[in-house]
């Protein structure tokens, strides 16, 4: 399958956190022709298994991206038939106004996210900055009906088309983080034409968004040599300081920081500078709020990485990415995967 059309129907399916089956099949059935295992762990990862060539000292590369997005909740069904909702993962309440919703009940509703006009507001409301429980989802139903095809803790999604605009910039929902598995994806189709002596572990992890949770299981589960997360970064646009934000366009973020092993790092770099592949450095002082936080701390340590692909507008129904960045990002990931062997692996992960 076409990168571009996987990644389509991934976002355009939903899988908040904890509630990730529903793109199961898509992930199993796009993988499957390029790996030589896939399995579900109890936790719910998908663990994507291509076998190294060769490879007589058990070298383990694990690659995480997680597959949840943010979402809402039902929190109750008001007599007036209306909804009360809550957050899964980290959403700004003033993104949500206005927006077409999902709910996925027993069957799937759709509705409008509503709250009081600004005509009506008393001046001390207009004034206070949004919240949640300012809000409510308008079904159309009475709250007797509602209740037969709806439930208290159903999960609701942006409703949200996939779309392209120009220069090769796709737009939707949850391209945090399926941009990653798309990554993911590209990088086992390009490593069908290289050697690779590591035996390779990829990782579509659930709960990141709610915290990191398929990361920490899935680790310990391998206890992989290397561990590297694919996620995005926070892509640059006018408002925001250039030293926090990567450009679109202009390849993958290399992250530098507490939790990134820095002879690995210093080994992506040379790998991208020798395909000349573009990339950027992406500044995590401390943590990188990614599965390599997780990676990195399970066990007695693992060392990690993380590429980050630039993303405009995080946790909205718009997000942007560039399609090369994926493309960039995987091929990248792909060289260094092929680039670990016995001969260099002891003197990468010493200090």
């Amino acid at each position: 399958m076409d990168t571009k059309k996987f990644l389509k129907e991934l976002c355009t399916n939903y899988s908040v956190s904890g509630h990730e089956l529903s793109i199961k099949e898509t992930i199993t059935k796009s993988f499957e022709k390029y790996a030589d295992e896939i399995n579900t762990d109890r936790l719910g990862n998908i663990v994507i298994f291509k076998k190294g060539k060769n490879n007589d000292s058990n070298i383990k590369i694990m690659v995480a991206a997680h597959m949840d997005e943010v979402g809402l909740m039902v929190k109750s069904i008001e007599k007036n038939g209306y909804i009360k909702f809550t957050n899964i993962g980290g959403i700004d309440p003033k993104t949500i106004l206005g927006q077409e919703v999902i709910v996925h009940g027993k069957k799937p509703l759709f509705g409008v996210v509503v709250s009081k006009p600004p005509h009506l507001q008393e001046a001390s409301e207009s004034n206070k900055a949004l919240k949640l429980d300012d809000l409510y989802i308008d079904l159309g139903y009475d709250s007797e009906k509602l209740k037969n095809y709806i439930s208290i803790g159903d999960i609701i999604t942006i409703n949200r088309e996939f779309r392209e605009l120009k220069n090769g910039k796709l737009t939707c929902k949850s391209l945090d983080n399926k941009a990653g598995i798309a990554t993911m994806y590209e990088a086992i189709k390009e490593l069908m034409k290289l050697d690779h002596k590591a035996d390779l572990y990829f990782v579509c992890t659930v709960q990141e968004e709610v915290g990191l949770r398929g990361a920490h299981t899935s680790t310990y589960g391998i206890n992989p040599d290397i561990g590297i997360a694919i996620d995005v970064g926070f892509g640059s646009t006018p408002e925001l300081p250039k030293h926090k934000t990567i450009e679109l366009g202009k390849g993958p973020g290399i992250a530098i920081g507490g939790t990134i092993h820095p002879k690995l790092r210093e080994k992506m770099v040379k790998i991208a500078e020798k395909y000349n592949i573009p990339f950027q450095y992406d500044i995590s002082p401390s943590s990188t709020g990614t599965d390599a936080d997780a990676i990195q701390l399970t066990r007695e340590g693992i060392p990690t990485l993380c590429l980050s692909i630039p993303l405009r507008y995080m946790h909205t129904s718009v997000e942007v990415v560039d399609i090369k960045d994926i493309e960039n990002t995987a091929k990248l990931l792909a060289f260094f995967v092929a680039s670990i062997t016995e001969e260099n692996l002891e003197g990468l992960l010493c200090y």
